[in-house]
C-alpha cells in the first residue's frame, strides 16, 4: 500500500513539473511574441527600377486596387521624377492580385462629401486623380499599363491614357459609375465618345462590361497577350536599350520597337476571321441605332421598339438593357449622355474640367443619388434598385442637367492645375498602336484615306491594305471583316467579274 502511494506521488510530481515547464515556454513565447516590433503594413504602391523602365504596382489586392489618396500622391510624384529623369527610358504599370484597378475609394469619398467641414477633401480627391490621368496621357516616355485583371473606374483612368494598353483572358473592363448615381469620368467623355460607332454611349449609360480579348477588339486595349506571358515582355521591355543606346535612336523608333516586343507576344483569335465580342453584327448594329440620340427618353423609345423585333437575339438583348437602364440612377443617365456628346469636341484637359464640375456637383448637394447610390451597391449590397430621387427620367428637367455642366457648385480654384512640362506635352493618341477605327476603314472603302488611289477595292484588297497598313498586326483582319460585315453591301462590275466594297451610311434599325 505504501509503495503504492510513493508511485502515485512520483507521477503526480512528475505531472506538476511537466505542466510547470510547459506554462513558462507558453509564457516565454508570448513575451517574446509581445516584445517583438509590429510588422509594418506593405505601401499602397510599390516602385521599382528594371534596367532602363520604372514599375509601379498597385498593392492593395484586398480592396481590388481601389485608388485612394495617399495612392494618387505616391504614383504622381514618381511618374512627374521619371518623366525628367535621363535614366527612365520607358514606364510599366500592373496591379496585384486579381485587379489592375477597381477604381477609386468613393465609398470614404462619400462620406467625406456628406460633411461640409470634410468635403474640400473629397472635391481634391477628384481633382488630384483628374491631374494624375492627364499627367499620365502627357508623358514623353512609352507607357504600358498591364490590364491583367479589374479595371474598372479609376483603373480606367490609369491605363486609358498609356500608349500601349495590355489586356489579358484576366482582363474585366467597365466603366459603372451610373450604378451608383454618378457619372463616367477619368477623361471617359474624352475616349468614350471617340470609340466606334456609340458603343462607348452604350457602356457609359449602361455600365456594361467587356472580358478579356473583347477589350483589345473594340478599342481599349491596344494589344492581347495571355496572362503567363506579362513577365516575358516586362523583361524584353526593360532590356531593350539602356539610356546612351535611346539616345542614338530616334524616340519613334523606340515605340515601335516596343510595340513590336508586346505583339510578338500576342494571341491569335480562338476562331481566326471572328470577333470574340457578343457585340457584333445585328446586335451592334443595334446599338448603334438605339443609342444615336441626344435625349435618354428617345433612347428608351428605340430599344422598346427593339423589344419586339423578329431577332430573338435583338430582342432579348434590347429588354435587357431596358431593365439595366431601369436600375439606373436617371439623373446620372441624362448626365452621362450630356457628358458625352459635349466631350466629341472637346480636348482632353478640357473634358477632364468638365468632369471636374460635375464631380463636384455631385459632392455638393446637386443630387443624393452618388450618396444612395454608393451606399446601396458598394454598403449594403442590396439586390433592389436603389431609391433615386428622383425616381424617374420625367421628372429629371434640362435646366436640372445643366446645373451639373454651368459652374453653379466650383470656385475659381476648382480647376485642374496641369504642371510643365505635361501642360504643353501632346497628348498621346489612344488608338495609335490599337486596332483601325471604323473611320479609317470607311475611308479606305471610299477612297477618301490618304493612301487611297481613289479606285474601289474589293473584300480581300480592303483586309489585305489595311493589314499592310498596320505591318501585320493581330486582329485587323477579324477587326475589317467585322466592320464590313455590318456597313459594307458589294456591288458588280457592268461585266459581273469582280466584287467591290460599299460603305452604307443607313441608321437604321437592323433588319
Amino acid at each position: 500500500m505504501l509503495t503504492s502511494t510513493l508511485s502515485i506521488t512520483k507521477r503526480m510530481s512528475r505531472s506538476g513539473s511537466t505542466a510547470i515547464k510547459r506554462t513558462q515556454t507558453i509564457a516565454r513565447h508570448m513575451m517574446s511574441t509581445s516584445s517583438s516590433p509590429p510588422q509594418q503594413e506593405e505601401p499602397s504602391v510599390l516602385f521599382e527600377s528594371l534596367l532602363a523602365a520604372r514599375t509601379y504596382k498597385l498593392n492593395r489586392p484586398a480592396k481590388l486596387n481601389a485608388l485612394d489618396h495617399t495612392m494618387i500622391g505616391l504614383l504622381r510624384s514618381k511618374v512627374e521624377n521619371w518623366n525628367t529623369s535621363d535614366l527612365c527610358a520607358a514606364i510599366w504599370g500592373s496591379g496585384e492580385g486579381r485587379a489592375f484597378c477597381a477604381g477609386g475609394d468613393v465609398d470614404g469619398v462619400v462620406r467625406d462629401a456628406a460633411d461640409p467641414s470634410t468635403r474640400p477633401r473629397a472635391i481634391q480627391f477628384f481633382k488630384s486623380e483628374f491631374e494624375l490621368d492627364y499627367i499620365l496621357a502627357a508623358l514623353s516616355k512609352p507607357y504600358i499599363a498591364i490590364m491583367d485583371g479589374i479595371t474598372m473606374g479609376g483603373g480606367v483612368g490609369l491605363s486609358i491614357p498609356a500608349t500601349f494598353r495590355v489586356a489579358t483572358e484576366k482582363t474585366v473592363f467597365a466603366m459603372p459609375e451610373t450604378k451608383i448615381g454618378y457619372c463616367p469620368d477619368v477623361g471617359a467623355s474624352f475616349f468614350l465618345s471617340r470609340l466606334d460607332g456609340e458603343m462607348g454611349t452604350y457602356l457609359a449609360l449602361t455600365g456594361d462590361t467587356l472580358r478579356g480579348r473583347a477589350v483589345f477588339e473594340h478599342g481599349f486595349a491596344t494589344h492581347f497577350i495571355p496572362s503567363r506571358r506579362v513577365p516575358m515582355v516586362l523583361e524584353s521591355v526593360s532590356a531593350l536599350d539602356n539610356t546612351s543606346s535611346i539616345q542614338k535612336s530616334s524616340q519613334e523608333d523606340y515605340y515601335k520597337r516596343i510595340n513590336e516586343i508586346i505583339e510578338e507576344n500576342a494571341s491569335e483569335a480562338e476562331h481566326s476571321g471572328a470577333f470574340v465580342s457578343e457585340f457584333v453584327g445585328a446586335k451592334r448594329a443595334a446599338i448603334d441605332f438605339a443609342f444615336r440620340h441626344d435625349e435618354v427618353e428617345k433612347i428608351y423609345e428605340d430599344l422598346r421598339t427593339l423589344r419586339n423585333h423578329r431577332d430573338l437575339a435583338i430582342s432579348k438583348w434590347a429588354s435587357t438593357t431596358l431593365d439595366t437602364l431601369d436600375f439606373r440612377s436617371p439623373t446620372s443617365l441624362k448626365v452621362a449622355l450630356r457628358a458625352i456628346r459635349s466631350g466629341r469636341t472637346k480636348s482632353l484637359v478640357q473634358a477632364l474640367n468638365m468632369e471636374l464640375q460635375i464631380a463636384i456637383a455631385c459632392c455638393s448637394g446637386a443630387t443624393p443619388d452618388f450618396k444612395t447610390g454608393v451606399e446601396a451597391v458598394l454598403v449594403t449590397r442590396t439586390k433592389e434598385r436603389p431609391n433615386w430621387s428622383p425616381s424617374t427620367l420625367e421628372e429629371i428637367t434640362p435646366e436640372k442637367v445643366d446645373d451639373f455642366f454651368n459652374g453653379k457648385y466650383i470656385t475659381d480654384k476648382d480647376r485642374l492645375e496641369i504642371p510643365e512640362p505635361f501642360a504643353s506635352n501632346t497628348i498621346s493618341k489612344p488608338s495609335r498602336f490599337a486596332l483601325p477605327t471604323e473611320i479609317e476603314i470607311r475611308d479606305v472603302v471610299t477612297g477618301s484615306h490618304v493612301t487611297s488611289s481613289g479606285s474601289g477595292v474589293t473584300q480581300d484588297e480592303l483586309v489585305a491594305k489595311i493589314t499592310d497598313l498596320y505591318n501585320g498586326k493581330m486582329g485587323v483582319k477579324e477587326k475589317v471583316l467585322e466592320v464590313i460585315a455590318r456597313k459594307c453591301e458589294t456591288t458588280d462590275n457592268a461585266d459581273g467579274n469582280r466584287v467591290w466594297m460599299k460603305w452604307v451610311h443607313s441608321t437604321e434599325a437592323p433588319q
